[in-house]
């Protein structure tokens, strides 16, 4: 068998996978821990150790991927992302370079490439991308012309949240979000008591009806997304059944057409007696 064959089917190999996806989850704990000074104190050493054995291991990896599928690697979007998440982390963090540290947590995000279901979850995403880029355009429009309403009408009221359109549009943000709407639309009512109808409108439109159609859509691409391998065994073995319910049903109409030819001899041969 090649050497590359033999590798390729050791990084397969369902104990290598999860190997793999359980030192991504202990690294990702430990970079969590390194934000603790107690637990630097302590242990400081050891989580760097940790830390540095887990890049080698994923720089590994990626190294006999890369050498495993040679030119394949490159088809596959999942490898280029685990090559540059892995590729940051071997940048020196010193210098102009020493915010890369706080990104070596990004480690963790491999889990998406590393988890089938996962992966799924993105690629549903992806593919409600453009419906989901109709329905924010729809949402920011609403904010908009609210905000410009809202700034004409209470502005002089309550100039702390409505004195501006920027200052109205990210106070309206805040109350689709249903943080502290009650005591905005309280204060602005003090002074003009039918703004309820405004708040009420502006609530149900923008967050019971846009974000549930922002919902749907990825709902609906979750639905259409590639199906999990149980379910790619079970449509396999429908199909195989299907397969041999149709060989069965050739076998039964060729004895019944032989039937009554053997009918029609059976009965040439008794006059013939």
């Amino acid at each position: 068998m090649p050497t590359r064959q033999r590798v390729r089917q050791f990084l397969e190999h369902r104990f290598v996978q999860r190997a793999v996806i359980a030192l991504i989850v202990v690294n990702a704990v430990t970079i969590g821990c390194e934000t603790s000074a107690y637990l630097m104190e302590r242990a400081g050493g050891l989580l760097h150790v940790i830390d540095r054995v887990a890049l080698a291991v994923f720089t590994v990896e990626i190294a006999a991927r890369l050498y495993a599928y040679g030119r394949e690697f490159w088809t596959d979007p999942w490898n280029w992302f685990d090559t540059v998440i892995v590729g940051l982390a071997l940048i020196p963090a010193s210098g102009p370079t020493s915010v890369l540290r706080a990104l070596r947590i990004l480690r963790a995000l491999r889990l998406v490439s590393a988890v089938p279901s996962m992966r799924r979850v993105v690629g549903a995403l992806l593919t409600a991308v453009p419906g989901m880029a109709s329905i924010i355009g729809l949402l920011l429009l609403m904010i908009y012309i609210a905000a410009v309403i809202a700034t004409k009408l209470f502005g002089e009221i309550v100039p702390e949240r409505f004195d501006a359109l920027p200052t109205s549009l990210f106070t309206l943000f805040q109350i689709m979000t249903g943080d502290d709407w009650g005591n905005v639309a309280q204060e602005v009512m003090e002074q003009k008591p039918w703004a309820w109808v405004f708040f009420i409108a502006y609530i149900l439109i923008s967050t019971f009806v846009a974000l549930n159609l922002f919902i749907a859509v990825v709902v609906n691409a979750m639905n259409d997304a590639e199906p999990s391998p149980a379910e790619v065994r079970a449509q396999a073995d429908i199909e195989a059944l299907k397969q041999d319910l149709a060989a069965m049903n050739a076998k039964l109409d060729q004895l019944l057409a032989r039937a009554p030819q053997a009918q029609l001899t059976a009965n040439g041969r008794t006059h013939a007696d």
